[in-house]
């Protein structure tokens, strides 16, 4: 039987596959997605494709698959982490790239983040949203993804979730890319709470096949 996925730190060794980490960032990660590969790769990658069907224009069938692949996904991070220690963190999800209102809003990883098995509750804030819809980075065309300044452009603090000022903040996304949007949130973040430590957790990181060469899209 494989062993259960835990969390483990971007480091030196992989650091240069995301472009946007530094060497003071605390981020950790779980999986690995393999792009340019679809669902049938690998397990990693079929959980990532169940979770990212769309609202609004996926069928029931679906949709159940994508409730499936949130519940799995709240569980590896259950299963991962030192839940006592979590409860002191607040965490906070990455938002997705509808505004809400939007009839493809997708709250996926707040769904995720809620849906964490902790024996006390979690202090889950969707403390930042984004003001206007834009096209998702994994569906933007080349040379189309945001950039990190585009993203604090249209992210804003939820003011009525801001207090209590939390301790410590966990962003939580699903897929670490270039790290383009949890540096938009930590730059977000940090100028509304300075002083506050700020880490992140992601599902999975991006990682490429072989016999793929990185295109200046993936960067």
């Amino acid at each position: 039987m494989p062993e259960p996925p835990r969390f483990r730190r971007i480091d030196a060794t992989n650091i240069g596959d995301h472009a946007h980490l530094g060497p003071s960032d605390e981020c950790f990660f779980m999986l690995e997605y393999t792009s340019h590969k679809d669902y049938s790769f690998s397990s990693t990658n079929d959980l990532i494709s169940n979770l990212k069907k769309k609202i609004g224009s996926s069928s029931p069938a679906e949709l159940r698959y994508k409730a499936g692949a949130i519940s799995s996904c709240a569980s590896h991070i259950t299963g991962a982490v030192n839940l006592q220690n979590l409860q002191s963190w607040t965490l906070v999800p990455v938002p997705p790239s509808k505004r809400r209102g939007d009839p493809a809003y997708d709250d996926r990883v707040l769904k995720i983040c809620r849906s964490i098995q902790s024996p006390a509750p979690l202090d889950v804030r969707e403390l930042v949203y984004q003001t206007q819809s834009v096209v998702a980075a994994h569906e933007a065309p080349p040379g189309g993804r945001p950039s990190v300044s585009d993203l604090v452009a249209i992210y804003a603090v939820d003011e009525a979730l801001a207090t209590p000022v939390p301790t410590g903040i966990i962003i939580i996304d699903d897929v670490l890319t270039a790290g383009t949007h949890y540096r938009a949130m930590q730059t977000v973040l940090s100028r509304r709470f300075p002083g506050v430590p700020i880490s992140a957790m992601f599902l999975a990181r991006r990682v490429f096949p072989p016999e793929k060469l990185r295109s200046p899209d993936d960067q």
